[in-house]
């Protein structure tokens, strides 16, 4: 009974390092977890100026190409109207001229 009794303590005590092995694994795996979130967070936010930068880069080139598609049509409908001006210049000074010839009579 006194060597059952000896094998079960010692199993008890394998057991009870293993458990503790376990819990100290564990804790290291935590930490290790904990410091790699730390360092991924660090990360990502030494990146947040580089990402605005290229956001607003972005941003600026869409403007620009907003803008000259914005003058291309202004130019475009510029021509059309002075065009259309002298086009109908012939018209009006014809109609001006008859207003001056009514006033005078």
């Amino acid at each position: 009974m006194d060597d059952t009794l000896k094998r079960l303590l010692d199993a008890e005590m394998r057991a009870e390092r293993l458990a503790q092995q376990a819990e100290a694994e564990q804790d290291s795996l935590i930490q290790q977890a904990v410091a790699d979130s730390k360092a991924e967070n660090e990360r990502l936010t030494a990146r947040i100026p580089e990402l605005q930068r290229a956001f607003i880069a972005k941003a600026e080139e869409r403007a620009e190409q907003n803008i000259a598609e914005l003058r291309r049509r202004y130019d475009e409908r510029h021509v059309q109207l002075r065009d259309q001006a002298e086009q109908r210049e012939p018209e009006a000074l014809e109609a001006a001229f008859q207003l001056l010839i009514g006033l005078e009579h």
